[in-house]
C-alpha cells in the first residue's frame, strides 16, 4: 500500500520524530537540544551578493517625465545629508553615507538594519 503525504503531513512527521514505521498509536516525544552545535558557515562567505546604494526615489506622472530635458531637476524624497539605504540583493541591509577613498566612492555604514541572513535570501 502506498500513501501520498502532503507537505504538512511530512513536516508533522519530521517534527514529531515518527516516520510512520512503528505502530500508528505510538507517540514519540523528541526534545530539541538546548544549544545547536556550532556550524561552519565559511562556505557561505564565497557566495557573491549584489550590494547597491539607493540614494532616494520619487513618483512622478508620465506627463512630467515626458517634459524632462537636460536642465530639469527632479526632487527626491530624501534630505541632503540623510543616511542612504544599502541593499543586499534588493533587501535593506544598512544605512550609510558616501565617502571617497583613493579616488573611489565607498560606503561608511552608520546603522545596520537588523536584517538576518534568512531575510536577505528571499
Amino acid at each position: 500500500m502506498t500513501a501520498q503525504l502532503t507537505d504538512n503531513d511530512f513536516e508533522s512527521l519530521i517534527s514529531e520524530g515518527d516516520l510512520g514505521l512503528d505502530a500508528a498509536d505510538e507517540v514519540v516525544n523528541v526534545e530539541a537540544p538546548a544549544q545547536l552545535p556550532h556550524q561552519d558557515l565559511s562556505f557561505f562567505g564565497k557566495i557573491p551578493v549584489n550590494v547597491t546604494l539607493e540614494v532616494a526615489s520619487t513618483e512622478i506622472s508620465l506627463k512630467e517625465l515626458m517634459e524632462v530635458d537636460t536642465s530639469s531637476v527632479i526632487v527626491l524624497d530624501k534630505l541632503a545629508g540623510e543616511p542612504l539605504d544599502v541593499k543586499v540583493n534588493g533587501a535593506l541591509f544598512a544605512k550609510a553615507e558616501v565617502v571617497v577613498m583613493n579616488g573611489n566612492y565607498g560606503l561608511r555604514i552608520v546603522e545596520l538594519s537588523g536584517t538576518s541572513l534568512n531575510d536577505l535570501t528571499r
